[in-house]
């Protein structure tokens, strides 16, 4: 095993000179923001922002952004299984539109921005490692100016992303670093690339649900009564208790198992007409905390995603 130990930070706001980057690999500096180390290379992905790739012996990889700690590919046998909207912008500017984008400190609507403020946020890479061949990293995101104006508390979140042949698993961990008591919401908004006519999810058969069509501030409460769960139009529901393990068919030939500790919720959602450019090539089945989390000063809230392809 090879542990590394990095830091790369850089000013939130994106200007037109090259941010300052700082990479440490036992001790000493690294110069080029290319340079990579064991199975994790750190470089320039779309829009200049900073990527990082992971690269299994077995010839899986996947591709994340600090902007927004997006995981936004992976690919087992070449074949990309998460997919990003082609109207996605790569600007520093507004969240990722694809991948696994995070919804934190608020799931959706509410009392700030859709969906809360890490997806807008520049993390910073802690650490990473190589066991057997199989790259991890470690993300930490930290309060700042522009997401007090938001949510006026200190937190730390750190966000561990591990590549295996045909796995990618994913640990969030969120601490209360201040002196008083906080909520949040949280969710892991996971598109996968799907024909979105053959594609369908196992494993929500009598879950209670929340449907938020038509009129998302006042769903409709309901059971899912389905063993397989469609997309035959527009989709956005919440699934309360879901199980710890779901089985999603692509429609394009692979069956997808997601797997989950301490994501109590998951929520289905397509478009469908309203963004007609994209809506057939994917779904949205994401691993959600609805129900506030609430954290004491010191206390710390951990969730686990497994994905991997059969």
């Amino acid at each position: 095993m090879v542990a590394v130990s990095m830091k790369w930070s850089f000013s939130p706001t994106i200007s037109a000179s090259r941010p300052r980057r700082v990479n440490r690999f036992s001790g000493v500096a690294m110069a080029s923001a290319g340079a990579s180390v064991d199975n994790v290379k750190v470089t320039q992905g779309l829009g200049d922002l900073p990527k990082v790739v992971l690269t299994s012996v077995h010839g899986s990889e996947a591709e994340l952004y600090l902007y927004g700690g997006c995981v936004t590919s992976w690919k087992v046998a070449s074949k990309d299984l998460l997919f990003v909207r082609p109207d996605a912008v790569f600007t520093g500017q507004k969240p990722i539109s694809g991948g696994i984008p995070h919804c934190f400190p608020q799931f959706g609507p509410g009392a700030m921005q859709q969906h809360g403020f890490a997806r807008n946020m520049n993390w910073s890479i802690v650490s990473s490692e190589n066991v057997e061949g199989n790259p991890t990293i470690t993300l930490e995101l930290k309060d700042g100016p522009y997401s007090r104006s938001m949510w006026d508390y200190s937190f730390q979140a750190l966000y561990k992303v591990t590549l295996d042949k045909s796995t990618l698993a994913t640990e969030l961990k969120v601490t209360n670093t201040d002196e008083k008591p906080f909520s949040f919401t949280t969710a892991l908004h996971t598109y996968f690339k799907a024909s979105v006519t053959g594609a369908s999810v196992r494993g929500l058969k009598g879950c209670k649900t929340l449907n938020k069509d038509p009129d998302p501030k006042n769903p409709v409460e309901g059971k899912e009564e389905r063993d397989a769960v469609t997309f035959p139009g527009f989709v956005d529901c919440v699934y309360l208790d879901a199980p710890g393990e779901l089985q999603l068919d692509n429609g394009l030939g692979d069956v997808i198992t997601i797997k989950n500790t301490n994501w109590s919720d998951a929520v289905l959602w397509n478009p469908h007409l309203t963004m007609e450019s994209c809506y057939k090539d994917f779904v949205c089945v994401e691993n959600a905390k609805i129900g506030k989390v609430q954290l004491d000063p010191k206390q710390s809230w951990t969730a686990l995603q497994h994905l991997s392809l059969a």
